[in-house]
């Protein structure tokens, strides 16, 4: 990172403090659809991305484009409702930039969520998956360049990208609940158009169970920057070349409605416990 960027994160994350009080513990970032959480948030402030300095602006339906500042279940949080891709035309670092000014406000921990297509043939729409591991798969990462000390080392550890800890306790907060969660390895692609049958078969061989567009340049920035990670996957349609028919974001904003509920009692719970 150079120090013109240094400076970007402080300005950033100085703006926010401006507006709320709440020094947030745990960062959010939610993906297509899952934005419902926002509307359980206590003592909310919501500025919007264009109004933060250097933020840029999600283009995407379903991607509402706010940050919001405020509680859930009596813990603070900062939320983005709403992410970054680099289908959008933005580079992995700025569409992980705001992992970084969520760490300059004090955030030490991060769970992260997004829309997948499922690559595991034992998936179901609908299914909610613990992110084990990823691949990523975008040919991009926002490491590269200069490193900053200040902050993380020059080549950072990810043998643990998403926590064994907060995986067994959403794994046990789902048992408690009644229902199952799926674990596995998310394949994060470039986008936008959705793979082809023989990209499924490919991501398949290589251990793959569900793909997206999103989550990896913002868990690899989490990780270089200390934080520990949850990352859930919300299986909305079963990927290309699996079942007969065509693929559309109109089934995945349908089928994560659908698990609405569950995602919301899961996260609730998991939330106070990070």
């Amino acid at each position: 990172m150079t120090a013109l960027n240094q400076q970007m994160i402080t300005e950033a994350a100085t703006y926010i403090q401006s507006k709320s009080s709440i020094k947030p513990e745990v960062g959010l970032i939610l993906g297509s659809g899952l934005g419902v959480l926002a509307e359980l948030i206590e003592d909310g402030v919501s500025i919007a991305y264009q109004d933060i300095p250097h933020f840029p602006v999600s283009t995407v339906e379903g991607h509402e484009g706010e940050l919001l500042i405020g509680t859930i279940q009596g813990r603070p949080v900062v939320m983005m409702k709403g992410r970054f891709h680099m289908y959008e035309g933005y580079g992995p670092e700025l569409t992980a930039f705001p992992v970084r000014v969520m760490k300059a406000l004090g955030v030490s921990s991060l769970l992260v969520t997004n829309a997948a297509g499922g690559v595991n043939t034992s998936y179901e729409a609908g299914d909610l998956m613990l992110i084990s591991d990823h691949l990523n798969l975008t040919g991009r990462n926002p490491l590269i360049g200069p490193n900053d000390a200040a902050l993380g080392v020059r080549f950072p550890d990810l043998s643990e990208a998403y926590s064994r800890r907060l995986r067994a306790l959403a794994k046990d907060t789902a048992a408690a609940q009644g229902f199952k969660v799926q674990e596995g390895v998310y394949a994060g692609m470039l986008g936008p158009n959705y793979e082809t049958p023989a990209e499924i078969k490919m991501l398949r061989t290589l251990g793959a169970d569900a793909v997206g567009m999103s989550t990896v340049s913002e868990v690899i920035v989490a990780r270089h920057a200390g934080l520990e990670v949850l990352g859930i996957s919300c299986i909305s349609n079963m990927a290309a070349g699996i079942l007969d028919q065509p693929l559309s974001h109109d089934e995945v904003m349908e089928t994560t409605e659908r698990v609405r509920e569950a995602f919301l009692a899961l996260v609730l719970a998991v939330i106070p416990k990070m």
